[in-house]
């Protein structure tokens, strides 16, 4: 598969609404508003912009992200993780039957984008010799990035994992092969066992995203976020 295509969308949005404090003691944290809108809209809207079907995942408090998904994106699927949460990859797998393409993309729920819309920068560069294709940027492009980067490039694109604050930042944004999250045998894990075994075959690839990249897992991130878009 060559660009231009549209991969299916999975927003990872099910957490256990801790890390942002009091303001999840009401509401999910892609409820939180940015800038005038739920932080899921901010990731829909960016699914939107080059993919195709797209899948939410939610945990904590998912009958308020169901009734926002049915009352505003109706067209959306939605993957409840209950009683117990799956992890990142866990989450991709149960939501794989609502998800069509090889590849398919990942968004965070947690994210804000200030540039062009992440999933063309993702299927201009994605070759079928990748296993996963994450969309990067420096670490000085990251907002509201707490700690290091995540990964080295080398002159051909592959990625090994390197968390000093000359490394790339992983925005969550990747494009990956649903075979082995589909083949995974545990129903709840990581998507770093995945990419763990792709870099070592040499097929976890990273791509440079030309703009600017915000980080709202945490309370300080709705300001930088929101800061980052008034000075866009």
């Amino acid at each position: 598969m060559m660009p231009p295509f549209k991969p299916d969308v999975m927003i990872l949005a099910a957490g256990f609404g801790t890390r942002m404090g009091a303001l999840t003691s009401d509401r999910p944290k892609p409820l939180i508003e940015v800038a005038g809108r739920p932080l899921l809209d901010h990731a829909i809207a960016a699914a939107r912009e080059g993919g195709g079907r797209i899948a939410v995942n939610a945990h904590y408090r998912a009958g308020q992200i169901a009734a926002h998904l049915s009352a505003h994106h109706p067209d959306i699927a939605l993957s409840v993780e209950a009683p117990e949460i799956l992890d990142s990859g866990g989450g991709l797998k149960q939501a794989l039957p609502h998800l069509r393409t090889d590849p398919v993309a990942t968004l965070n729920a947690d994210a804000v984008w200030d540039g062009p819309p992440p999933l063309a920068a993702l299927t201009h560069a994605w070759t079928p010799a990748m296993g996963a294709l994450m969309l990067l940027v420096p670490r000085d492009r990251a907002v509201g990035r707490q700690g290091g980067g995540d990964v080295a490039m080398d002159a051909e694109g592959r990625l090994t994992w390197d968390r000093s604050d000359a490394a790339f930042v992983h925005t969550g944004a990747q494009l990956i092969a649903p075979g082995p999250i589909a083949a995974h045998p545990a129903r709840a894990f990581s998507l770093r066992e995945t990419w763990g075994a792709l870099m070592a075959e040499g097929r976890l690839y990273g791509t440079v995203y030309p703009g600017r990249w915000a980080d709202v897992g945490h309370p300080d991130g709705i300001a930088q976020a929101e800061e980052m878009l008034t000075h866009a």
